[in-house]
Order: structure tokens, then C-alpha cells, then sequence
């Protein structure tokens, strides 16, 4: 599943999750502070990866990379504590 962000800055990432745990964490049209949206998302692709290697015995290394883009995006933001990220939409 794929979910697309708006970031602070107006640009915009369309990121993957290899299970569909991420809606338990972000909610399309939503809008988080940096801090708690990169928080959320890490979580989530935390536990999406985790299933993955429950059913294949192997880690997602695709969730762990776009945990780490997530991440270093979001430090790009760290110093601005009002800005926010907007979960644009779910794509299948």
C-alpha cells in the first residue's frame, strides 16, 4: 500500500507500507506535527515489517528505507515546531 504526504515545505512524498497497519496509525486528510507524524509513521512501518517477516521469515528492507526517508525528511523540520504534515490519501 502506498500513502502520500504533503510536507511543510509543499513537497510531497509517496511512501510504501507492505501492510495495511499503517491506517491504524494516519488518517488520510489528516494533519500531524512533524515530531508526532514521524512517530506515528515509524510505528507503523515498525509493525508493517514486522508482520512481513511473521509470514516470510525475513524483515520488509523496503519499510525500514522508507522509515529512514520519513525520518530524514522529517529532521529537515525538527527546529519548527508548528509545522505540520498532511496524510493526502491512501493509494492501493
Amino acid at each position: 500500500m502506498h500513502f502520500r504526504v504533503r510536507w511543510p515545505d509543499g513537497s510531497a512524498t509517496r511512501c510504501y507500507s507492505p501492510s495495511l497497519v499503517i491506517k491504524d496509525y494516519l488518517t488520510p486528510g489528516a494533519s500531524y506535527p512533524i515530531a508526532e507524524f514521524v512517530e506515528r509513521s515509524r510505528l507503523a512501518l515498525i509493525v508493517a515489517s514486522e508482520r512481513v517477516r511473521e509470514k516470510y521469515g525475513f524483515q520488509c528492507r523496503h519499510a525500514q528505507h522508507q522509515r529512514e526517508e520519513i525520518e530524514a525528511i522529517g529532521a529537515r523540520f525538527a527546529d519548527m515546531p508548528e509545522a505540520r504534515v498532511t496524510v493526502e490519501a491512501f493509494e492501493a
